[in-house]
């Protein structure tokens, strides 16, 4: 424990400095806790020195796991660390990209909730939002918005695809489910909101278009709440507050919109829905956050942007699955230039990924670790911002207490 904390206070007191230092051979791993090991790495770009800090952690090791931190609704944000700590988590990063503001839509909320899929313990919280609806860096070419890095119930980490399967059955026909707990809904589609969603409204779930963010709000929605299999109440706009455990609300815009509006309270309505693992892999996910690749095979993904250097936040496997990398730069003075998409491909490659995802960077980007003895969980690079900026969500690394 006393070579971490020397190792993080030599990191924090580097990143304060006014100019990047030199690179430096990159330190020694050093141990956080059973299977989790922590390391500062200085890498030199045309833009400027960037200090990466990498947590590594051994899935292979039956005491270590990961999974999704969240505040425990997908509509809302808090700092990172606090969401480490309320979990427990030894160490962790942020995770997805949100919807942060909503400036082209003067009046409605921005709900705080990530782009991409999300589970949490096995469950599905959300699923992916059109392509034209995300915040973010441009899509490096063949990617999606449904793409996530996650563990499978094989204890294994991967990158993969989850793609929302549901409909909903009414006395008028079944109609197929275009979102789950997300802020924007496919043109024309229904979706469906849950408990799991929290209290944030939901008119920004019928703004834009598939391919335009900044598309006015539709003028043709319609909400309907079920409980019990049942209508028990239905409105014009879509609305706003918690939804209580067994109750399920769908939402409509458009098409979607003109075949809610023909039920009525007291009519059965049956729901059904899923995030199904696409392509060659049908594993279930254990817990499983948005992020679009960069590295697949061990090969950056051509087409990267290799010119706007930013503070970058990243996570990768390696060993077949055993091994999950997560990286976020430092946004000290010395350090803000960063890397570019193409830059921080290629560092995740050399620490040893074989496959990685970018996540949210900028204000966002911060990694947190908790060494044995430690109650509380301390961030180790500095935010870009000054301060922790609160997130949706993040990636958490777990270490279950040796055996006395």
């Amino acid at each position: 424990m006393r070579t971490f904390l020397l190792l993080v206070v030599a990191a924090l007191l580097g990143t304060g400095l006014a100019a990047a230092p030199p690179a430096t051979p990159a330190p020694v791993w050093s141990r956080v806790a059973a299977g989790v090991e922590y390391r500062t790495v200085d890498v030199p770009s045309e833009n400027g020195t960037a200090r990466a800090h990498v947590l590594s952690a051994d899935l292979g090791d039956a005491r270590v796991s990961a999974g999704l931190l969240y505040p425990g609704v997908v509509a809302a944000r808090s700092a990172l660390s606090v969401l480490a700590d309320r979990a427990g988590a030894t160490g962790g990063i942020n995770g997805d990209f949100f919807n942060v503001t909503e400036t082209e839509h003067p009046g409605v909320e921005a709900t705080g909730a990530p782009v991409g899929p999300a589970v949490a313990d096995g469950r599905p919280l959300k699923a992916a939002v059109p392509k034209g609806q995300r915040f973010g860096p441009a899509l490096p070419p063949g990617t999606n918005t449904r793409q996530v890095l996650g563990v499978g119930e094989d204890g294994r980490a991967r990158i993969g695809e989850l793609v929302l399967e549901g409909s909903v059955s009414t006395p008028f026909g079944e109609l197929p489910l275009g979102g789950l707990n997300q802020y924007a809904l496919p043109v024309g589609s229904v979706g469906l909101f849950t408990r799991d969603w929290g209290s944030a409204s939901r008119v920004r779930a019928t703004c834009g278009t598939d391919t335009r963010r900044a598309a006015p709000c539709s003028a043709e929605t319609f909400e309907v709440t079920v409980r019990g299999g049942k209508v028990v109440a239905v409105a014009e706009e879509p609305g706003r507050g918690a939804i209580a455990a067994g109750t399920e609300v769908v939402v409509g815009r458009e098409a979607g919109a003109r075949e809610l509006r023909k039920l009525t309270v007291g009519n059965l309505v049956t729901v059904r829905h899923k995030l199904a693992a696409a392509g060659a892999d049908p594993v279930a996910y254990r817990f499983a956050v948005g992020g679009y690749p960069v590295l697949r095979g061990g090969e950056p993904l051509g087409g990267l942007d290799g010119v706007t250097a930013a503070v970058r936040t990243a996570a990768g496997t390696g060993g077949d699955g055993t091994r999950l990398l997560l990286l976020a730069l430092d946004g000290g003075a010395g350090f803000r230039s960063g890397l570019t998409v193409a830059e921080l491909a290629g560092l995740m490659r050399d620490l040893g990924a074989s496959d990685a995802v970018n996540l949210d960077g900028g204000g966002s980007s911060t990694l947190v670790a908790r060494p044995d003895g430690a109650t509380k969980v301390s961030v180790l690079n500095h935010p870009s911002g000054g301060a922790q900026r609160p997130v949706p969500n993040g990636i958490g690394l777990f270490v279950r207490p040796e055996a006395a």
